[in-house]
């Protein structure tokens, strides 16, 4: 019998893992796992990691020689070191397809409650305040300029989803050719689409070219009293320049539902920020896309032990079941 290791989770129970390991018959070790050390020691005569932030690091993968996949679950994987599991022959895997609509929406919902003053609203009623003034004034959606950051599953779902709301929806993606732009897109460059949009929305995977690309420079270019949505990557996002941005008018509000830290700081000067809302990393939660997350991350090992190969291939590896 194969055996794998859950490394972390933070979900409430693991019938799901476990029955669909077992209908394969293979065995499932579970850990929390926080550091490479503890990987490293979870993990000694596993076949396969299904890990959710646990470290996957070139003394992770170099001092376990009988691991052959590690599947992340989620879409991105900047906690694995891709490049040493090619190295040594391991394959990379991941969940890319699930959740997108529920990103997608959670993104526009952030960005409605900014402009329209949701939470102010909310705030100034339980205060005593009742005034359609009394967080200021608004502006018209459809007279507003959209601009999307990553023109991927998500980024291109968003723009499907908002292009009625607001008068334009401009987007930058350097990976996508002309054609695979949807035809009420317009492509712009970065700093373009910062400098046209009256908000932005952030749908970038974590490299290595986009941590801390939204910061000082491409904030510096938007309009005063734009508006900043981060569903994609918390290090994406300069945190410090984007509050700094907020304090001299050039946001008026900032939704995050990720952050460089989570969960965030107790003394992180976004709590209790007047403009700035918080989200849990929430964006790709309902019922069924936590379950597809998870069985698909899953799936990838039972497929890698059956046929060699998992179901969504990130890093292509040598290392047989």
């Amino acid at each position: 019998m194969s055996t794998v290791l859950f490394s972390d989770n933070e979900f409430p129970d693991l019938r799901l893992e476990r029955d669909l390991f077992a209908a394969a018959g293979i065995e499932m070790l579970t850990a929390q796992c926080k550091s490479e050390d503890d990987v490293i020691a979870a993990a000694k005569g596993c076949r396969g990691i299904l890990l959710q932030y646990a470290p996957i690091t070139e003394r992770v993968v170099s001092s376990l020689p009988e691991l052959g996949i590690v599947s992340r679950i989620g879409a991105g994987f900047d906690t694995i070191d891709t490049a040493a599991c090619a190295k040594h022959g391991v394959w990379v895997a991941n969940s890319p397809d699930y959740g997108v609509g529920e990103v997608a929406t959670h993104a526009l919902a952030l960005a409605l409650a900014l402009m329209r003053n949701i939470v102010a609203y909310h705030r100034d009623v339980h205060a005593g305040k009742w005034h359609y003034l009394s967080s200021g004034e608004l502006r018209r959606a459809g007279d507003m300029t959209l601009g999307i950051v990553g023109l991927g599953r998500i980024g291109k779902r968003m723009a499907h989803i908002a292009r009625n709301v607001f008068r334009r929806v401009v987007a930058c993606d350097p990976y996508i050719i002309d054609g695979d732009f949807p035809a009420y897109v317009e492509r712009a460059t970065l700093t373009d689409v910062f400098a046209q949009s009256d908000i932005v929305s952030l749908h970038v995977p974590l490299t290595d070219e986009t941590r801390g690309m939204i910061g000082a420079a491409v904030l510096g270019v938007m309009k005063p009293g734009g508006y900043l949505v981060n569903t994609a990557r918390g290090a994406v996002v300069d945190v410090d320049a984007a509050l700094a941005a907020v304090e001299r008018g050039t946001l008026a509000g900032l939704a995050l539902d990720v952050l460089p830290v989570e969960p965030v700081p107790a003394a992180s000067k976004l709590l209790g920020h007047p403009r700035v809302i918080l989200t849990p990393h929430a964006a790709f939660y309902s019922a069924e896309s936590e379950r597809e997350l998870r069985r698909k991350a899953a799936r990838n090992l039972v497929t890698w032990l059956q046929t060699g190969r998992p179901d969504y291939v990130v890093t292509a590896g040598t290392r047989r079941p």
